[in-house]
């Protein structure tokens, strides 16, 4: 189908989603709090020419939806393109501790698989092999991205990724055509100790390359001026779909 299909698919698929929540309501934890299905948006941008029949590529393949938050993402995967979908999450730093995942597959009757795996450890995937990977807003979240973008290339064709990036050093420095990363300190942005590693944009084109990985399309939104790796009104975000150089 093309993307702008799609979108409408996701959009509708995200209001019964959050009609569904809303009926659980459930009184034990609450549900992750922000919109993950808007995503949806920043692929539309990212896309262009072919890639915009990339989920077409991808349907019915399996599928790893990680850093889920409640796995909205892949169970309209699941729902729309057939996917079989591996939501994978690390249970102390998911916002409820992977319950929002687990009962909606009860409540969804779906078979979505729910994973706990630290990708600050020497992790494995649950599948030998993926179509595609999802891994938005999380790269930063993680102490070492260059192996975990590594093992991903090792196991998955395409992987759909987001991050922030800066061009600017909080003291002004010009980072944007050096192939570098600025390491937070834990109470340097947002007071949130699990924020590490925020790229320029010419050092994450190079971890995408030395990690395995084609860059097939690259966009940015947000703060796309003089952003910084700290200040709340200077943020920028990276969306790239990359393409693996070691799974063909």
């Amino acid at each position: 189908m093309d993307f702008e299909t799609l979108r409408e698919r996701a959009l509708a698929f995200r209001e019964d989603l959050l009609a569904r929540k809303d009926e659980i309501a459930p009184s034990d934890f609450g549900w992750y709090p922000y919109d993950t299905m808007a995503n949806i948006f920043h692929l539309d941008a990212l896309l262009s020419g072919p890639q915009r029949q990339v989920f077409d590529r991808i349907a019915g393949t399996r599928i790893a939806d990680i850093g889920a938050a409640d796995g909205d993402f892949g169970f309209f995967l699941e729902a729309e393109l057939g996917c079989q979908v591996d939501v994978i999450d690390n249970a102390p730093t998911n916002f409820n501790g992977l319950r929002g995942a687990r009962r909606l597959v009860a409540e969804l009757d779906s078979k979505v698989q729910v994973h706990e795996i630290d990708l600050d450890a020497q992790f494995e995937l649950p599948a030998e092999h993926y179509g595609a990977v999802f891994f938005l807003g999380l790269l930063y979240h993680l102490k070492n991205p260059f192996f975990v973008l590594e093992r991903l290339a090792e196991r998955a064709d395409l992987c759909f990724v987001s991050t922030r990036i800066a061009q600017l050093t909080p003291d002004g420095t010009r980072i944007q055509q050096q192939p570098v990363a600025y390491l937070l300190d834990p109470t340097e942005a947002n007071n949130d100790a699990t924020n590490f590693w925020i790229f320029s944009e010419a050092g994450l084109r190079r971890l995408f390359d030395r990690a395995g990985w084609e860059v097939v399309d690259f966009t940015t939104v947000g703060c796309t001026q003089d952003s910084n790796p700290s200040a709340q009104d200077r943020d920028e975000r990276a969306f790239a779909l990359l393409r693996s150089k070691k799974t063909r």
